[in-house]
């Protein structure tokens, strides 16, 4: 299994192991930097203290001597073919966990220890931290790099990644060259200046992602001008940008409609640090137009990675996706019947069933989260303690974990409660989908909205957990939550509540 491809093994159940050699390997060096490099030090504590936030977590790769070669293929490292460096250093990955890569420097044992973060945008990294140094790379340009600190034989430095995974600033230029129009420039290893033609390409595609209309009387229509939008983007400036522009603005539009999430971007924008720490994009979408979201998601260079079936137990499946350029994962979330378990449900049409889940009733009173609702929650990578307490000293408290392993935390941040369109409710009272008690209670407390999701992951673990995940999807059900005051001066709280 560990051979075989995404696309092979989509139909099979995953097991992510478990890599604590080789994480414990890579957080001792990085402890060791820490001590050698004060402004990382520093940093580091005021990413725990400001943000709930792990230094670890916030590492794009190390730079790292000949002598960590043997220990970390020894623990499942791996060398990363066809990606380009700078002085010919060998890429190790590792292909099975959730951890940074390694630039090895090949008999250069006396080469500084490196260490790279990857906030959202070096700019805000650097106008943060009132740093001097010259930003390395174009705006917009594939890879972008910026030296922090340098102490003691180590050097810190942040990049900016734009659906690229080398460490060079040259090589295949920043367009691929038949979007660029131009013949492929020599691997120097300096990167060009973008074109006018290519800065306004770029420009272009992320204001065409950004007024991407999403409200329609018929969502048929919404995926169509979606796919027509992603059309000439994908003309524009190739697949790879496309996707990391358009996830850009899906987590933009999230967090417009949820307060927890502008409560900690905040606090992660006053380190320049953006939404660097996120580790995957969840969507739920009707039986309607599930096939619709993943062939669109396709479009983009995602790739099936896994599928999720929960069938008669909550009644709900979902299947993982992962672009490998731009780093992003999706689970899309939809209503299933048990024996839909048994099919390939992202790639055959759903048929209708006469009822609504989980999943389905949410889309029925929000919309789809590819269009008018938006994503129900994004998932970042916090130190799961720190995140709950300090965004609780900010009024915004957390439900109970639904993962609570020594691999793997989860919560949600209690529901943003949105109110519901009345013609909503008409529609799915008329075809008797809800109650006329659910729909009075829906006009006139509205329902759960999207969520932030607290993760910490340790061992490099990739995976989720199914039947935590199918616990969470339950609680979240509107007609079995609902709010009720704290009685103290705090804010509603969450409860599930018995019965339909």
């Amino acid at each position: 299994m560990a051979n075989s491809s995404p696309e092979q093994q989509m139909g099979q159940s995953f097991d992510w192991p478990l890599a604590n050699e080789a994480e414990s390997l890579l957080r001792k060096a990085a402890g060791e930097f820490l001590e050698r490099n004060s402004f990382a030090k520093v940093l580091s504590e005021r990413m725990r203290k400001e943000t709930a936030t792990d230094f670890f977590e916030w590492i794009d790769h190390f730079s790292l001597g000949p002598e960590y070669e043997e220990s970390l293929r020894s623990n499942g490292f791996e060398t990363e073919t066809g990606c380009e460096t700078a002085n010919g250093e060998t890429v190790l990955t590792h292909p099975r966990a959730t951890l940074p890569r390694v630039l090895l420097n090949r008999g250069k044992r006396h080469e500084p220890f490196a260490i790279a973060l990857r906030p959202e945008f070096v700019a805000d990294f650097t106008g943060s931290h009132n740093l001097r140094s010259e930003i390395c790379g174009e705006p917009f340009s594939r890879y972008r790099r910026v030296v922090v600190a340098q102490e003691g034989g180590t050097v810190l430095e942040a990049v900016e990644r734009h659906a690229y995974r080398g460490f060079t600033r040259g090589g295949d230029g920043s367009f691929p060259a038949e979007l660029a129009g131009t013949s492929r420039p020599r691997p120097d290893f300096v990167e060009p200046s973008l074109s006018g033609t290519e800065l306004q390409a770029v420009i272009k595609a992320r204001e065409a992602w950004k007024t991407r209309p999403r409200q329609f009387a018929d969502n048929a229509e919404g995926f169509r001008v979606a796919n027509e939008i992603s059309d000439r983007v994908l003309a524009m400036i190739g697949r790879d940008r496309a996707c990391q522009y358009f996830f850009e603005n899906e987590r933009s539009y999230w967090q417009s409609r949820n307060q927890a999430a502008r409560a900690q971007k905040h606090r992660q924008d006053k380190l320049g640090l953006g939404w660097g720490n996120h580790d995957h994009h969840t969507f739920r979408c009707s039986r309607d137009h599930f096939v619709d979201l993943i062939q669109f998601l396709q479009k983009l260079g995602f790739h099936k990675r896994e599928r999720f079936y929960a069938g008669a137990e909550a009644g709900w499946g979902a299947q993982i996706l992962e672009q490998p350029m731009s780093g992003i994962v999706v689970f899309a979330d939809v209503d299933l019947l048990p024996e839909e378990t048994r099919v390939d449900f992202s790639s055959e049409p759903l048929p209708p069933t006469g009822r609504l889940g989980t999943v389905g009733l949410w889309v029925g009173l929000h919309g789809e989260s590819f269009l008018e609702a938006g994503m129900h929650h994004l998932e970042a990578r916090f130190d799961f303690d720190l995140l709950r307490d300090q965004l609780k000293g900010q009024g915004v408290t957390t439900m109970a974990p639904f993962s609570d392993f020594e691999f793997l935390r989860q919560a949600f941040t209690e529901g943003e409660r949105w109110p519901v369109r009345r013609a909503r409710l008409e529609a799915l009272s008329s075809a008797g989908l809800i109650t006329r008690q659910q729909f009075e209670r829906f006009r006139t407390e509205g329902a759960i909205g999207s969520h932030l999701e607290n993760l910490q992951r340790h061992g490099g673990f990739k995976g989720f957990n199914q039947k935590s995940v199918s616990a969470i999807i339950a609680a979240t059900d509107p007609r079995t939550a609902h709010f009720v005051g704290g009685g103290d001066g705090s804010s509603p709280r969450q409860v599930p509540q018995p019965g339909a």
